[in-house]
Parts: structure tokens; C-alpha cells; sequence
């Protein structure tokens, strides 16, 4: 196991410089520029901005710059090899890894309660829902399923502050900071990823309940809570498994709808800014980000294989 963590760690690395390359590449062949205004700049601003930050250079040597291999001229930036995202075009008063020490905690923050939700909710419904299939309960899981996926977080959002907030007074209507406020976004952001996990979750309990040694622990005289929960269950969960890699990545780097909806400083906001800005530092920064987590995400998932079926060897 050990050297099986090792070796995905490593291969961590040229994942990661392939990521750097592509994104790199692409953020720059978009139009237009980070100094780019309504109003233009006057061309000598431009162009000691550009001298600056070294945008001047070669895409090759801007790519150095940036990761760190080189220094840019005016040699006041380091690079991602030593933990220096660079600074940000748009918020010239703070660099990258500012911003992500302000707001990066927050999404994560917000990630983690949804991702909890979405499992609360999700597992529960879709074990019961294969169960009792074929009865109301499968129904009204089900139904409670596609509401999830269907209804998106732009129309639950202002609904949950509706409802919750202005009508019943039960919550505040946004910000960030109580636990009070953390509630109404949690459930908007987490609603659409339990129907996702209720669905595959009855769908994988669906094959396993029949498979033959939930048979034979039942005929061993097991009672059925047991050979649920110790059997049925543990074997199901490996589909789920799965996506929970990509979902914690994609929910604690930041979502954009669910943060504007209810006012949360959180990364999402400075991730769409920054594309629409041409801040290359921040999208470069955050993407590489959201790579770390998929990539350690998906190393806990496959490391999890091993718990929940013994068959499953890594040497």
C-alpha cells in the first residue's frame, strides 16, 4: 500500500506540469489583456504594466517565470515551485496565495458542509429506495431525486431565501460567519449532489442485494440489518465512492451561483472574475488548486477500494 501511495504521489507531478501547460496556453490564446478597459489605459501605462509583471516576454519565458524555473526582470515574483502563485492583476494590493488565504477556507468551509449533506441525504434515501422497491418509498425517494437534479442551485437558492428567510424568519438572508448562515446555502449547494449519490446508490444496492452471498448470509441466519449494513452496504458504496473524489474537488474549491446568491466571500467569485479580467495568476492558480484536490481526492477514493472490498490488492 505504501508504495502504491508513493507512486501516485509522484505521478502527481507531471499530472500537474501537463495542467500548468494547458491552462497556461489557453488562458493566454484568449482576446484581450489584463489591462484591457471600457476606457483604454494610456499605452505607456501598458506598457510599463507589462514590463512590470513580465508579459512582455515570450509565452515560454512567462510559463518559467510562473512556475518558477526563471525569474521575470523585474525579479520580484517567485515561482509555484516555491509556493508563490504570483500576484493578481485585478486586486494589485494583495498576490494569489492572499487571496486564497482569505477565501479559500471559506469555500472549503461551505464544500465540506454540502458534501455532508449530500451523503446524509443521499445515501439513506437511495438504500431505502432500493429496499422498498417498487413502493411508495421508492417513489417518493426517487422523486425527491429528480427534484434535486432538476431544480438547479439558481432557482433553489432564491427560493430557500424566500421561504426560509423572508417568509419564516428562520435564517438570515446571506453573509458569512454564523452557523445560522451557513445553513440555506449548505442544503441549496448539497440538494443537487444527494439525488446524484440517492440514484447511484439504489442503482448499486439494486445489483448487490441479489447478488449470492447476501443470499448466503441470509440463510446463515443473519438478521437483516446486518446483512445490510455489513454486506450490502460495503459493497455498494464502491460506485459512490468514486464520485466523492471529484465532488469534494469541485465543492470546496468554490462555486460561483451558490456564493453570489448568498453573499459568501468565498473563491468562486474571484474564479469567474479572473477569467472575465484575463488575471492569469488567479485562473492559474485555482485550477492548479482544483488539480490537487481531484488528484487526492481520487488517491483517498482508490485507497478506500481496499477497505470496503478485500479482494481489491494495490501491491
Amino acid at each position: 500500500m505504501a508504495r502504491y501511495i508513493v507512486r501516485r504521489l509522484l505521478w502527481m507531478i507531471p499530472v500537474l506540469f501537463f495542467i500548468s501547460i494547458v491552462t497556461f496556453a489557453l488562458a493566454h490564446a484568449v482576446p484581450g489583456g489584463p489591462f484591457d478597459r471600457e476606457k483604454p489605459l494610456p499605452a505607456e501605462i501598458v506598457a510599463n504594466l507589462n514590463k512590470y509583471y513580465g508579459l512582455d516576454q515570450p509565452l515560454w519565458k512567462q510559463y518559467t517565470d510562473y512556475i518558477g524555473l526563471t525569474r521575470n526582470p523585474a525579479g520580484e515574483f517567485a515561482g509555484v515551485l516555491e509556493g508563490k502563485f504570483g500576484p493578481s492583476y485585478s486586486s494589485r494590493s494583495r498576490t494569489v496565495n492572499d487571496i486564497f488565504r482569505d477565501h479559500l477556507p471559506v469555500s472549503a468551509t461551505l464544500g465540506l458542509a454540502a458534501l455532508a449533506i449530500a451523503v446524509g441525504m443521499g445515501v439513506p434515501l437511495g438504500v431505502l429506495a432500493a429496499l422498498k422497491q417498487n413502493t411508495f418509498w421508492d417513489y417518493l425517494s426517487m422523486a425527491v431525486a429528480i427534484f434535486g437534479v432538476s431544480v438547479p442551485v439558481i432557482v433553489l437558492g432564491p427560493l430557500f431565501i424566500l421561504i426560509f428567510a423572508l417568509t419564516l424568519h428562520w435564517f438570515p438572508v446571506a453573509g458569512w460567519g454564523r452557523p445560522s448562515q451557513m445553513v440555506m446555502p449548505s442544503f441549496a449547494l448539497g440538494l443537487g449532489s444527494s439525488a446524484i449519490i440517492a440514484r447511484l446508490t439504489r442503482a448499486s444496492m439494486l445489483q448487490v442485494i441479489r447478488e449470492d452471498y447476501i443470499r448466503t448470509a441470509r440463510a446463515k441466519g443473519l438478521s437483516e440489518r446486518m446483512v445490510i449494513i455489513r454486506h450490502a452496504l460495503k459493497n455498494a458504496f464502491i460506485p459512490v465512492a468514486t464520485i466523492l473524489g471529484p465532488m469534494f474537488a469541485a465543492l470546496v474549491t468554490g462555486t460561483f451561483v451558490t456564493e453570489q446568491i448568498f453573499a459568501i466571500p468565498g473563491m468562486g467569485k474571484y474564479f469567474i472574475t479572473s477569467i472575465t479580467n484575463r488575471d492569469y495568476p488567479v485562473v492559474m492558480g485555482t485550477i492548479l488548486l482544483y488539480a490537487v484536490f481531484l488528484v487526492l481526492a481520487n488517491l483517498v477514493v482508490d485507497i478506500t477500494y481496499a477497505f470496503l472490498d478485500p479482494r481489491i490488492q494495490y501491491e
